[in-house]
């Protein structure tokens, strides 16, 4: 970890304008992350550079099951190379890159990561124990990684501050680069153990409008309320913010419900370009908000997904324009 990477993620300065920003992108996956391992990657990251991003992020994947018992790819003491190429290939790019695990909860009877709890101790325990273990092995993998997230959208475990700061602090004792929560946009305030971390992560999918007024106005004003109070609550638990994930689709309520997945017809474009245009007017504004990552690019051929499409003209733009005006 370069001193240059740990001021870029954490350091506040009396002048703002002259710390850099964070300006990330997530590079998801079709196939478990496979095709992070393959030649593709580089394009990919050579793509998201281009848009004027100077961090980006992996999401390594692990099965959760209704006992409590993680199951993810282990090949021994062979780091996997789908965790390694992407680290590998964002070093020579001069790219920094966050690696953020996330439980896979498909296939599971937990709609998504914020249900995930347990009814008995021995599941509780089972959970913990493998959780703990599959944590530390990607970060022993993440050696040469800029900065790495112990758990995402995990709302159903945080009354277990004890067992969240034990992981911390075997955590700290196997990578040096700075630590951070992924806590879901309702429930960050929940989080007991921010002053163990470095920097407060949020999933950043504030509802900012209701319907009756989806108009820039409108947006403008629900970014400067949420930011407000982001403010606060930064110069309250003496950290500051990261947007760990931050994304519109294209749908006529992004701005009012912008964690849905629906995918509305070609007019609604227009609505996910505003969306996204407003919020990174709005991160760069914010001195206590370091940027964001946002939701979510692909490797070739398919570098677009169904959902939250980054790589689409129309959304490389707003972001070159943002970026690297």
């Amino acid at each position: 970890m370069t001193g240059t990477a740990l001021l870029a993620w954490v350091v506040a300065t009396a002048a703002p304008e002259l710390r850099p920003p964070v300006r990330g992108i997530t590079i998801s996956t079709h196939r478990g992350g496979s095709e992070w391992a393959s030649d593709a990657i580089v394009v990919a990251l050579e793509e998201i550079k281009a848009l004027g991003a100077n961090w980006v992020a992996i999401h390594p994947y692990a099965s959760i099951g209704a006992d409590g018992s993680v199951r993810y790819r282990d090949e021994g003491n062979t780091p996997p190379e789908h965790v390694l190429r992407p680290i590998r290939e964002a070093n020579k790019l001069g790219l920094r890159i966050l690696i953020k695990p996330h439980l896979a909860y498909w296939r599971s009877p937990f709609r998504w990561r914020g249900e995930i709890r347990f009814d008995s101790a021995d599941d509780w325990a089972r959970f913990w124990n493998d959780y703990e273990r599959f944590i530390l092995s990607v970060a022993r993998w993440s050696q040469d990684a800029d900065a790495f997230v112990v758990g995402t959208e995990l709302r159903g475990t945080l009354e277990h501050d004890e067992q969240w700061r034990s992981l911390i602090a075997k955590l700290r004792m196997t990578t040096s680069v700075p630590l951070t929560y992924a806590a879901n946009w309702d429930d960050f305030r929940e989080v007991t153990f921010w002053d163990a971390l470095d920097v407060i992560g949020i999933q950043a999918y504030f509802p900012l409008t209701d319907k009756s007024d989806r108009g820039e106005d409108a947006i403008r004003r629900g970014w400067k309320g949420w930011m407000a109070e982001l403010s606060a609550y930064s110069a309250e638990q003496g950290k500051l913010i990261a947007f760990t994930e931050l994304g519109y689709n294209q749908s006529y309520d992004a701005p009012v419900r912008p964690w849905d997945d629906r995918v509305d017809d070609e007019g609604a474009r227009s609505m996910q370009e505003l969306s996204m245009r407003i919020a990174l007017d709005a991160i760069e504004a914010e001195p206590s908000v370091i940027g964001a990552f946002l939701w979510k690019w692909f490797v070739p051929p398919r570098r677009a997904g169904r959902n939250f499409q980054l790589a689409v003209p129309e959304i490389e733009r707003v972001i070159r324009a943002r970026w690297l005006e």
